[in-house]
C-alpha cells in the first residue's frame, strides 16, 4: 500500500480540499484494509467490498484508497449516520468493521498543543494519533443477500417502477419498492401533471420478474 501522505494526497485532490474526515478516511481504509490482509486494494477489483455508514468527507477518502465505488457496486452506502465502515475480502469472506472513535475529537488537544482551533487540531492529531485512539476494530459476518444479491427485476405493485436485486418488500400480498413501502424521500409535486411513465404500469405485469440485462 502507498505511504499514508501519498494517499491523502490523492484523496484531497479528489475530495477538493484538506479536512479531519479525509485524514479520518485514509486512515480507516488503511487500518481496514491491513486487517484483512490486503496490501493493495486496488488490485483487489471486486474481491473488496466496503460498507459506509455515512455520507460524509471519510467516504470520498476511502473509495480512493480502495478503488470501491457505487458504479462498481463495490462501495455500499448505508445511511445509518455513524462514522464507520465495513471492509470484506470476497474470496475469503472475512470482514472487519472500523469505527471512529467519539472520543477521539475530544483528545485531539492533546496531540496538537498549543493549537486553539479545534478543526487545526483535529487535523495535526488525526495524522498522529494511535490507531487504537482513532478508531475501533470489529471482525463481523456479513449476512446473506447483502454481497450476493439475487440478479432480478420486480415491479412494484403501487408505482409501477422496476425494483433490481432483491430490494423489494413484500406486505399484505404486495410486492413495493421500498419508498412506497416506508415513505421515500421525495413527493410529486401537487401541481405537476399526474401521469404513469412510459414503460411502466400498464405495459407489463407489475409482479413479473426479469433477469437483469
Amino acid at each position: 500500500m502507498k505511504p499514508f501522505d501519498e494517499l491523502l494526497q490523492e484523496a484531497v485532490a479528489f475530495h477538493g480540499h484538506l479536512c479531519p474526515g479525509q485524514i479520518l478516511g485514509v486512515r480507516m481504509a488503511m487500518v481496514g484494509c491491513r486487517a484483512l490482509g490486503v496490501e493493495e486494494p486496488k488490485a483487489m477489483g471486486k474481491g473488496l467490498v466496503v460498507f459506509v455508514e455515512i455520507d460524509r468527507c471519510a467516504c470520498d477518502a476511502i473509495q480512493v484508497v480502495t478503488g470501491c465505488s457505487l458504479g462498481k457496486r463495490t462501495l455500499k452506502h448505508l445511511d445509518y449516520g455513524k462514522m464507520a465502515a465495513t471492509f470484506v475480502n470476497v474470496s475469503t469472506e472475512e470482514a472487519v468493521r472500523v469505527v471512529a472513535r467519539d472520543d477521539a475529537r475530544e483528545r485531539a488537544s492533546a496531540y496538537a498543543p498549543g493549537v486553539a482551533d479545534l478543526r487545526q487540531a483535529q487535523l495535526a492529531a488525526y495524522r498522529v494519533m494511535p490507531e487504537v485512539g482513532l478508531f475501533v476494530l470489529q471482525p463481523v459476518v456479513i449476512r446473506p443477500g447483502w454481497l450476493d444479491r439475487r440478479r432480478v427485476r420486480v415491479f412494484c405493485d403501487l408505482c409501477g417502477e422496476g425494483v433490481n436485486y432483491g430490494l423489494e418488500v413484500v406486505s399484505d400480498g404486495l410486492t413495493l419498492c421500498r419508498s412506497c413501502f416506508a415513505g421515500g424521500y421525495y413527493a410529486p409535486r401537487i401541481d405537476s401533471v399526474q401521469s404513469v411513465p412510459t414503460g411502466l404500469r400498464g405495459d407489463r405485469e407489475p409482479t413479473s420478474r426479469g433477469v437483469l440485462d
